[in-house]
């Protein structure tokens, strides 16, 4: 299996289950009143059952580790967690991540007491970051995932918190002094949406958060934006809606892993740029297909945080920059 300590670990990708009364349900936009049940993934019928879709993500993709978010203890707390779900879910064998509004130090002890592996602690949630450094000195910032919660890029905070108004960066950064030892840059209005991931947001955080485990979350459309995020700097990314759809299989999966260049799915490869989704300034022409043998190579020297392609950076933020000063 592989790990953080693996010399050819490059990427980690991680399954999502998003939990409604039990039912593991498709997210889009963030709009969680709208959820409805996941019907298939990967070519495997669910039909809204988590149990078998994590076995889709497990056993049909590979995908080594699940995340699940409780959408009913995220809105009632704790309480509301599905504690035999989890419980099944760690039961297949791959750590489970599990974020159900987690506030504090006894609730975060809860989650990981019902078979989760990691915690995960969201802005959304979050009453403030001394609550985020004792449940890290309580549990092991190693066992916390802070989720730096967005909407379309501006920052979600907790009804009155004193954080309110911060930009990402400054969250991702305070998590990271705060004992995080994982951070998850998760925009609910880019889940399920496949409009890509906000490639410049993600370097400014990978600069102010360096000795983390950075991840994204929401709007992953296809394996090549995920070498994309590899060449950024970033470990890992949580993944549902492409691999539902077979936009990333098996092969990209191992591949990503392991740092050689993806194998596009067929449905993936014929797709037009035109036929992708577009999101708020971001230029479809910016989009480039990521080559990494040497990114591969570097990697098995230096910890993957250093060893982003800058030039590449470079061209896809200056790119990002010039589609922005060109819109009217």
């Amino acid at each position: 299996m592989a790990n953080d300590s693996d010399p050819n670990y490059v990427m980690r990708i991680v399954g999502v289950i998003d939990l409604r009364q039990g039912r593991a349900v498709h997210a889009r936009g963030g709009q969680r009143a709208e959820y409805a049940p996941v019907v298939q993934a990967a070519g495997v019928r669910v039909d809204g059952d988590p149990i078998a879709l994590a076995r889709a993500y497990l056993d049909t993709i590979g995908v080594r580790e699940l995340y699940v978010a409780d959408l009913d203890a995220i809105e009632r707390g704790v309480e509301g967690l599905d504690i035999d779900v989890i419980a099944s879910l760690a039961a297949l064998g791959g750590p489970v991540w599990v974020d159900a509004g987690t506030s504090t130090a006894d609730a975060a002890a809860r989650v990981l007491a019902a078979g989760a592996s990691v915690v995960v602690v969201g802005l959304e949630t979050l009453s403030t970051f001394d609550a985020l450094a004792e449940i890290c000195s309580v549990v092991g910032g190693d066992r916390v995932a802070f989720s730096v919660d967005l909407r379309d890029g501006a920052a979600i905070a907790a009804p009155n918190a004193l954080h309110s108004g911060s930009s990402a960066e400054a969250v991702a950064e305070r998590a990271a002094a705060a004992g995080a030892g994982r951070l998850i840059v998760l925009d609910l209005a880019r889940v399920g949406t496949g409009v890509g991931v906000d490639e410049v947001l993600m370097a400014r955080i990978r600069r102010v958060a360096p000795g983390v485990q950075l991840l994204a979350g929401g709007g992953v459309r296809d394996a090549s934006d995920l070498e994309m995020l590899s060449a950024l700097g970033c470990d890992g990314a949580l993944v549902a809606s492409a691999i539902h759809a077979g936009r990333i299989g098996a092969d990209d999966v191992a591949a990503l892993r392991h740092g050689r260049p993806a194998v596009q799915s067929q449905a993936n490869a014929s797709r037009s740029v035109d036929d992708c989704p577009k999101f708020s300034s971001t230029s479809s022409s910016s989009r480039v297909r990521w080559v990494y043998p040497s990114l591969s190579s570097c990697r098995r020297t230096f910890p993957p945080r250093y060893c982003a392609s800058i030039s590449a950076v470079l061209f896809r933020i200056g790119s990002k920059a010039q589609s922005v000063r060109g819109k009217t």
